[in-house]
């Protein structure tokens, strides 16, 4: 069984179908997905290395580099010049998300405010052919050097990585986009065998430095440029009343995401039209995503 405060909490804003989704979602195995590092590899060359290894795999119809694994577990993967060369990047399904909605192109300032271990911010490299300037944020030490380390092992050329806490980030730099990636609860990547470490505090913790992140990106955020926010987290607390309180601000609105290409995949309701939350299955981690715009 799930914490009662947790469950009370999903009772607050989801019905009773959406909570047994959710509680499911908690007790499957998630399925195995990577991402082709198109900096290094084409599409074609890693399939054709994953037939010869006998790897059944198939292909997310909303993100063509996108390769999940019904039958294959990460150590299958770990063994493959594919993986040691940098070619393919693990990474879920739901985290490709983000930087597809951020749109990163060629020559923009783009920030990516809690980037380890790296997996958003090498996606938003190959997404712009490595033509974009990322500055790349993680305040912890060893985490920072997973995410030097993986930068290089991708091909990542522009990104630059700052082992700092992003809230302290000199008021001197503007961003065309940024990326917040928020630190939260994990409410959406919960397993119910762990569980029961789980706590409400955490909750708490999380809400109090998404709100001071979410203030920072915007004062580094240029006026008509725009920003993903998003958490691996199904509470509201942490997602659209986050940003209800500084969509009030007048300083930002919401872009609504257009999610036409992405009807397959296993939605909660949201209480903000345009954004997306993504129930926890054995293909997707519950996840929440939004965009917004500076506009004064």
């Amino acid at each position: 069984m799930i914490p009662n405060f947790l469950y009370k909490r999903l009772c607050s804003f989801y019905k009773e179908e959406d909570i047994k989704r959710i509680i499911e979602g908690y007790k499957v195995n998630r399925v195995l997905s990577l991402r082709v590092n198109t900096i290094k590899a084409s599409k074609e060359e890693v399939c054709a290395s994953l037939k010869k290894e006998s790897l059944s795999y198939e292909t997310a119809s909303w993100y063509p580099n996108a390769l999940f694994f019904p039958y294959a577990k990460e150590e299958d993967i770990e063994k493959l010049s594919l993986y040691e060369e940098g070619k393919v990047y693990l990474q879920s399904l739901s985290s490709m998300l983000p930087p597809i909605f951020l749109e990163p192109k060629e020559g923009e300032q783009i920030l990516d405010m809690a980037a380890a271990p790296g997996g958003k911010t090498t996606e938003m490299a190959a997404l712009t052919c490595n033509k974009a300037m990322i500055t790349a944020i993680e305040k912890n030490k060893i985490r920072a050097e997973r995410l030097q380390y993986n930068l290089k092992k991708q091909g990542v050329k522009r990104a630059t990585v700052l082992q700092m806490d992003a809230r302290k980030l000199d008021s001197y730099f503007l961003f065309d986009k940024i990326l917040l990636d928020a630190p939260c609860s994990g409410t959406g990547t919960l397993k119910m065998s762990a569980i029961s470490s789980f706590s409400e505090e955490l909750i708490g913790r999380s809400i109090k430095t998404q709100k001071e992140l979410l203030h920072k990106a915007i004062t580094h955020l240029k006026v008509g440029g725009e920003m993903v926010y998003s958490t691996c987290s199904i509470l509201k607390e942490e997602n659209e009343l986050v940003l209800t309180e500084f969509l009030q601000s007048g300083k930002i609105v919401i872009l609504p995401l257009d999610l036409y290409a992405y009807k397959e995949l296993p939605t909660l309701p949201s209480t903000i039209e345009g954004t997306l939350t993504i129930c926890p299955t054995d293909f997707y981690e519950g996840f929440f995503v939004a965009k917004l715009k500076r506009i004064k």
